[in-house]
């Protein structure tokens, strides 16, 4: 017979039994069971607190090292950046002293050619500027936010000497940026049964072809007029 058999059959006979050690003793550490799973359950929800709040400082550490590698990149760039301006400043100033950073001044070419032909004591020369166009290169030229331009340029010079041409040239560039594409020069043809005319004879005639260059921002567009003479 079992355990609760035995006690309904003890309670119909009106026999009462001892109860089971564990419940009739438990009375006596009911505090220490009680005291034992309240500070368990403080314990663990410390501990879960605990492991949160490393996570939360894990993840703040993560990000606070992402945001200093970030600082330190830009620090570096803002100074490579530093360096560059002040190796190419000096270089840059030029060239937008020589017109060729920024926009088309066709006005102070023509100003200079007027300038050189008289300063040198040149012969009479015609030139024309055709309009503006995107110049190509061969191979690629980072440019950045800028185009580069090219204004072609068609010349005839009548010439004493071959070098009247090369110091014509030569003072040309300090006053702009440009390449020759072609320079074709004759010597001219003997007139000596022809009256004299006032003035030196030339020599040699020089027909040039030269492309200005302008480096000039993006979206501006090339100028569409040429200024003939």
């Amino acid at each position: 017979m079992d355990a609760l058999s035995t006690r309904a059959a003890a309670r119909s006979a009106g026999i009462r039994l001892p109860l089971p050690y564990w419940v009739r003793d438990f009375a006596l550490v009911r505090p220490a069971v009680m005291t034992f799973v309240i500070t368990a359950g403080i314990s663990f929800t410390c501990v879960l607190a605990s492991y949160l709040q490393l996570e939360q400082a894990r993840e703040d550490e993560r990000q606070a090292h992402a945001m200093r590698d970030a600082a330190r990149k830009r620090f570096l760039y803002a100074e490579s950046e530093k360096q560059e301006i002040r190796a190419y400043q000096p270089l840059f100033v030029e060239l937008q002293r020589r017109h060729f950073v920024g926009t088309e001044s066709r006005l102070d070419w023509v100003d200079a050619i007027r300038q050189i032909q008289e300063r040198r004591r040149l012969l009479p020369l015609t030139y024309e500027i055709e309009p503006q166009q995107p110049y190509k290169i061969e191979g690629r030229l980072p440019t950045g936010d800028y185009q580069l331009l090219g204004s072609r340029m068609t010349l005839h010079m009548d010439l004493l000497h071959e070098m009247d041409l090369f110091a014509f040239l030569g003072d040309l560039r300090q006053h702009g940026v440009f390449t020759v594409q072609q320079c074709d020069m004759r010597r001219t043809a003997g007139t000596a049964a022809a009256p004299a005319a006032p003035g030196p004879a030339p020599g040699l005639t020089a027909d040039c072809t030269l492309n200005w260059l302008t480096l000039t921002p993006a979206g501006r567009g090339a100028r569409p007029t040429g200024s003939p003479r």
